[in-house]
């Protein structure tokens, strides 16, 4: 094994670099993200530009998180070429450190780097979406229906059924904003429409604020507090409302058993939970991949052309991890297979052609 010093060494110049890149594409996402919400919030008389700021901080965390296997490539690919170019490499092959050697902190520092971005990066990037999903509800709640994104939810109660439109949602669905409700009695007929700014489920039912309800043949009424009794459960509502990439990595089991409880499909949970535990090697991935284009920068020549390989490469691992994933969530494929084969396949391809390239 290489010594402490030249292990550290090269950790660090590794770390260093991915973490420029990601930030570098971070700091482009929150740009995009805030230029857009500034667009939206044009007309809105309370999104000041502060609040813009927060709001657009706040959405782009979960976003980058997609980027950090190309944050960790692209890193990757930039600290080999700098050592190779400067031929500290070339001095640490000579001193008899082989390819293996060198890469192994490299690909500790990148398990370190998925751990931490599954164990506290993505917790923090979850909480703080569920947090700008609140504020984007109040903030842009009068654009909501006439941009067409309404959610529908059918529910029935011990008085009869009724139907919740509602053109955002928080709080994984628990909290509802710009809401309709359609009221009909045990024999499917109307009785009235209620609509509300905003409505929670407390207590198995639904509390509407500030509503206005029409009746058939009666004058329109204001009233405060409207109480619409459900028979839906709150983890149906959020298996309904929230994504599997919105929930936190802790919070995983628990929806899936939850999910599970209420007799509903909890595929989609399950393949988030085992492709986040998946991370690690999948970064490791993606230091095979990188060194495999390059190591050999200072000898091959055609610095452009192996960059663009490795980028390809990383490209077409990208796509197959998604391409697996559809078929996990499809049922092709068993939940494992789908989170775990991508980067169990490019690790292995990634070391065979290492082993190729330097020791063959």
């Amino acid at each position: 094994m290489i010594g402490p010093t030249l292990g550290l060494y090269l950790g660090s110049r590794f770390v260093k670099s991915v973490a420029v890149v990601f930030f570098t594409i971070f700091a482009l996402i929150y740009m995009v993200d805030f230029v857009e919400l500034l667009r939206r919030s044009s007309d809105s008389p309370n999104a000041g530009t502060a609040l813009v700021a927060w709001l657009a901080l706040l959405d782009t965390p979960i976003v980058a998180e997609q980027i950090l296997p190309f944050a960790v490539l692209f890193g990757a690919m930039a600290a080999f070429i700098n050592l190779t170019r400067k031929l500290e490499l070339v001095v640490a092959r000579a001193a008899g450190v082989s390819v293996w050697q060198f890469l192994a902190p490299p690909l500790l520092a990148a398990l370190g780097v998925g751990l931490v971005a599954i164990g506290i990066y993505n917790p923090l990037s979850a909480t703080m979406k569920q947090r700008a999903e609140l504020i984007e509800a109040g903030l842009f709640k009068n654009k909501l229906l006439a941009n067409d994104t309404s959610m529908w939810i059918r529910q029935t109660s011990p008085v009869g059924q009724s139907i919740l439109r509602a053109g955002a949602s928080a709080n994984s669905g628990l909290h509802l904003v710009n809401v309709t409700a359609f009221v009909f009695d045990k024999t499917g007929k109307f009785l009235e429409r209620a609509d509300a700014d905003e409505a929670d489920m407390i207590d198995g039912e639904w509390r509407l604020s500030k509503v206005v309800i029409a009746a058939p043949g009666v004058a329109p009424r204001r009233v405060d507090v409207y109480h619409l009794a459900t028979n839906l459960r709150p983890n149906q509502v959020v298996q309904s409302f929230v994504s599997p990439e919105s929930v936190p990595f802790w919070s995983l089991p628990r929806f899936v058993e939850d999910t599970e409880e209420a007799g509903l499909d909890a595929v989609g949970y399950r393949l988030r939970f085992q492709s986040l535990l998946a991370l690690p090697a999948l970064l490791a991935a993606m230091v095979l991949i990188a060194a495999s284009f390059s190591l050999k920068l200072s000898r091959m020549g055609g610095v452009g052309v192996l960059v663009l390989g490795g980028v390809g490469a990383g490209f077409v691992l990208y796509v197959a991890t998604k391409l697996v994933s559809d078929l996990g969530n499809a049922g092709v494929l068993s939940t494992p297979v789908a989170a775990w084969s991508p980067a169990i396949v490019a690790n292995m391809l990634g070391a065979l052609t290492l082993l190729n390239r330097e020791d063959g």
